[in-house]
């Protein structure tokens, strides 16, 4: 398979901050809903959360929505000062993974990661019933004592994979792999894809007057790009 850089342009003209990526991020990674006690100590584990901000007063208030799943960093600070190289940047996708059964716990990667998107598992994950028969069986379900994060839905690249080799292809199509946020998000303003192949809409998104990305002055090259509102 040819190697990828896969990254994301999240367009807040479009957003509505209707919440379906947050909902179908959890469903799809089997992220368990936080109680009342751990939100309150702030532990919610959210690996894509919308930020609101909301300027001026009533009834003139404007609101607006940022959606913020793992910056996916091609210089991620994390990667650097794990002990055990638990989290690492995969020079074949660009992605930045998280080896759960490595990982000590530490937290070292969580402190340094500056858009605050890795999650410490405090407790040991747990379901209401029926929700933990509905898990996915395709997702390793984390444990007490280690941090997990947003991993662009990699396992459906597997998957895809998986399907590409089956018909006797050496190349995974746009349309063969694409996280759950972006597929499900109604108004399309999550577009997902190889950023160096000009092929993929998310290449040419990339390029739109409008892109920036998060706090970019600190070096960390993230490969999620957002679109500011307006022309």
């Amino acid at each position: 398979m040819d190697r990828a850089r896969y990254g994301m342009v999240i367009d807040l003209e479009r957003c509505t901050g209707c919440g379906a990526c947050e909902t179908a991020c959890a469903q799809e990674n089997n992220i368990p809903p936080s109680t009342p006690e751990e939100a309150a100590q702030g532990r919610t584990k959210s690996w894509m959360k919308i930020l609101v901000q909301s300027e001026g007063e009533m009834p003139d208030v404007e609101v607006s929505y940022l959606p913020r799943p793992c910056m996916q960093c091609d210089n991620p600070p994390c990667t650097r000062v794990c002990p055990v190289h638990a989290t690492y940047l995969s020079a074949e996708t660009g992605i930045v993974g998280q080896l759960y059964g490595r990982c000590i716990g530490c937290r070292y990667c969580a402190n340094a990661c500056p858009y605050g998107v890795k999650y410490f598992n405090w407790q040991r994950p747990q379901w209401p019933q029926p929700m933990e028969e509905m898990l996915n069986p395709d997702v390793a379900v984390r444990y007490k004592g280690v941090i997990e994060k947003c991993t662009f839905c990699h396992h459906r690249l597997q998957l895809a994979r998986d399907q590409a080799a089956f018909e006797g292809r050496d190349q995974v199509r746009e349309s063969d792999y694409q996280p759950a946020c972006s597929e499900v998000c109604p108004t399309r303003a999550i577009t997902f894809g190889d950023l160096d192949n000009p092929l993929h809409e998310v290449h040419r998104a990339a390029q739109d007057p409008r892109a920036f990305r998060l706090m970019e002055d600190l070096g960390t090259q993230p490969k999620v790009i957002y679109l500011r509102k307006g022309k």
